[in-house]
């Protein structure tokens, strides 16, 4: 088939800190990318809750389509969203939409594992869903709604989850998506199907959940109601799932042959791990916390949920709040210059997930484990970044451990990998190479699954082979590992008993 220019997909990628309407140009052979739409995600805080501003996001979604039919008219073949995973909305019994969905930052879901596991046990409940535990887990998540007694949840008939939810807004169709559904702890990925004796042990109405379509599923089109509004009346444009859950996506483009690799999507959280064919369940992954999610093609994502850049972001933040403005290249600079090595934390422990100021956070997690404290603002992100590569080695070492393989390179891939003293003190830390590219990697596997549902890609490993030729890399050598072997005990005594997750 001759190349053909005139092919543009439309991906939809929205993160915790903003979201983008992405063109993606094809030709048969080389994919280039369009930014056309930018547009933050900004949570509301009501009272003691903070939401997501869903209406907010579907009207800047709406624009960015309208911009990608002004460009491009019938040339745009399909589009397709993808966002961060956990959190839903809930629908009325005529599929109105009872609130926005609820941040999964937010502290309504504190203590409630301690209870489920009263309810099933850690161990059972692990066997059954293969995913890490995280309190704002969407069963989590619903059971704190059920023992607050939320009238919305009482009166719901369909439950969302973000990306889908999105999808009905713009095709009426109510599905969800296998990749997504991967991240609820509600899945059975040996059915690939909800889990619904367990939920009817923890009394949830399984008739809240939708059919459970694999990724490159076409749903329908664009409503029309929406094209007239928008002015683009006539248009006909497919919607597609792809790997909805962002890290699905993400993990699609990894540029990567073989399977000697780890990757990384880094970004406000940093995902690792690797691809597999069947989930990983047993002791080890159970005692190390890791997760099983639902990857394309009938793969499986056996990784750690690592907390990431939200540790810079949220100091970024707290600077500002105090005047002093920086951006993240201003930051990474006065990083560079710290110090090394002289505090360390535990990236994932409680005292980060959502603090009302994060270096105040940081300064008491080292004042308690009799460590030294950063003193300004290069201390405190060279802190939070060597601490991110320490946990990078550590998550390598699990997975040598778990899986019996040993691995040669590390893939990073996504927004994080800007950051590229993250990207050194990875290979420094780990002492593997480090391959980081491409940073649109979401938008990139979205705009994948969408050509191979359309049947312009035949394979996963031929779309690869395509990010590969289409977009740069860069390269990271190990350096001296020696400074970093005489802190790893220390580190992981750090994130031992108590504070690991």
């Amino acid at each position: 088939m001759p190349p053909r220019s005139s092919m543009h997909f439309l991906a939809f990628d929205l993160g915790a800190e903003s979201g983008r309407a992405i063109l993606g140009g094809f030709d048969g052979e080389l994919l280039g990318l369009e930014v056309i739409h930018r547009f933050p995600n900004q949570p509301v805080t009501i009272g003691p809750t903070t939401y997501w501003d869903v209406l907010r996001l579907f009207h800047e979604m709406k624009h960015g389509l309208a911009q990608a039919v002004e460009l491009h008219g019938k040339g745009i073949c399909s589009m397709a969203v993808d966002t961060w995973g956990v959190d839903f909305g809930l629908l009325g019994p005529s599929d109105e939409l009872l609130g926005n969905p609820i941040h999964y930052r937010d502290p309504h879901t504190e203590g409630i594992m301690e209870e489920a596991f009263d309810i099933v046990p850690r161990e059972e409940l692990f066997a059954q869903t293969g995913n890490q535990f995280m309190r704002f887990n969407s069963l989590f998540q619903l059971l704190a709604l059920a023992k607050h007694r939320s009238s919305i949840l009482e009166i719901s008939k369909t439950l969302l989850l973000m990306p889908n939810l999105l999808d009905f807004c713009f095709t009426g169709r109510k599905v969800t998506e296998f990749t997504i559904a991967s991240t609820t702890q509600m899945l059975d990925p040996w059915t690939r199907n909800w889990a619904f004796g367990l939920l009817e042990r923890f009394a949830i109405d399984t008739a809240l959940l939708t059919e459970i379509v694999e990724p490159g599923t076409v749903i329908g089109p664009v409503l029309d109601s929406i094209t007239h509004d928008l002015g683009i009346g006539g248009a006909h444009i497919p919607v597609i799932v792809p790997a909805s859950h962002d890290t699905g996506s993400a993990v699609a483009a990894v540029p990567a042959e073989g399977e000697d690799y780890v990757y990384i999507s880094s970004g406000t959280w940093s995902l690792m791990g690797i691809d597999v064919r069947e989930p990983m369940i047993n002791a080890k992954s159970l005692a190390y916390n890791f997760t099983n999610e639902g990857g394309v093609c009938g793969t499986y994502r056996f990784l750690k949920n690592i907390m990431g850049l939200w540790l810079v972001q949220q100091c970024r933040r707290s600077f500002e709040r105090d005047g002093n403005i920086y951006d993240y290249d201003q930051l990474t600079a006065l990083a560079s210059k710290a110090r090394p090595l002289r505090m360390l934390i535990d990236p994932d422990a409680e005292d980060f997930l959502n603090p009302p100021d994060m270096p105040t956070a940081i300064r008491d997690f080292c004042r308690k484990t009799n460590q030294l404290l950063p003193e300004d603002e290069g201390a405190f992100v060279r802190c939070c970044l060597e601490s991110l590569a320490l946990k990078y080695r550590w998550t390598v070492d699990r997975l040598v451990e778990i899986t019996g393989r040993h691995f040669q390179v590390i893939h990073m891939v996504g927004g994080g990998i800007q950051n590229k003293l993250l990207c050194q003190l990875t290979a420094d830390a780990t002492g593997l190479p480090v391959i980081a590219g491409p940073v649109e990697a979401t938008a990139v596997g979205n705009i994948l699954m969408q050509a191979m549902a359309l049947g312009e890609i035949n394979s996963i490993d031929e779309g690869r082979q395509i990010v590969k030729t289409s977009f740069p890399v860069e390269m990271y050598e190990p350096g001296d590992r020696a400074p970093w072997d005489d802190v790893y005990e220390e580190f992981c005594e750090l994130i031992g008993e108590g504070r690991a997750r």
